[in-house]
């Protein structure tokens, strides 16, 4: 795949991506809310493209132009927030997808979304409920929509450079922390595996886990 459209990409996760996307190669047209990052994303030869996933006509327009080969959605907002993208927004990219033909959609969500609610404590459920069940309402609408997707669940999200060690399980008790470039690695690897065809994976750091317990890695 060469043609990657990426939703949120300014900062984060997003932007270690479209790093990494373009380090292989891909063409990339990244969706941004406003210009605040777009010089530095045009400088790695990202194409930017400004509008907001929740204007449903808009993300149809811009996905049907665009034609990508797949799209990659970081979309995420914190609990204070005001109007969330995390599933109305991520609901519009899906449904643009559907309608462009899209051949794959990678979904970045969270640990805690799910099934793997059971891998976080309480007090995380308790701060982030609201922020899950919107995101489990994204993977929700990503698994019936009929695109071949992944979703890929993260744990707490650090700002340092890439330690290699980072991981994808089916393991949805798992629960650690991960460097956001390996985040970003192993979202680029997936578009590139057959394996990682409508899986729900978490990735961690196996060097940065909450508790013991064992797993099993998940090769792409």
């Amino acid at each position: 795949m060469t043609g990657i459209f990426l939703a949120s990409a300014s900062r984060g996760v997003g932007k270690e991506i479209a790093k990494s996307l373009i380090a292989q190669e891909h063409d990339v047209v990244a969706l941004l809310r406003s210009d605040t990052a777009r010089s530095e994303l045009e400088a790695l030869g990202v194409t930017v493209v400004i509008g907001d996933a929740l204007d449903a006509e808009a993300i149809a327009a811009l996905i049907a132009k665009q034609s990508p080969d797949a799209v990659i959605s970081t979309i995420g907002g914190k609990p204070t927030d005001g109007e969330r993208a995390d599933f109305k927004g991520n609901q519009n990219l899906i449904d643009a997808a559907v309608k462009a033909g899209v051949k794959r959609f990678v979904l970045v969500s969270s640990i805690g979304a799910g099934d793997s609610a059971a891998a976080l404590p309480p007090q995380a459920l308790e701060t982030l409920g609201a922020v899950l069940a919107e995101k489990e309402q994204a993977e929700n609408h990503l698994i019936a929509s009929g695109l071949t997707y992944t979703i890929i669940r993260p744990g707490g999200l650090k700002s340092e450079p890439p330690r290699g060690t980072a991981v994808l399980t089916e393991n949805p008790n798992v629960a650690g922390s991960i460097h956001r470039a390996d985040v970003a690695d192993l979202v680029v690897q997936s578009l590139a595996s057959d394996r990682a065809h409508n899986k729900i994976l978490s990735a961690v750091d196996r060097t940065l886990l909450f508790g013991q317990l064992e797993f099993e890695d998940f090769a792409l």
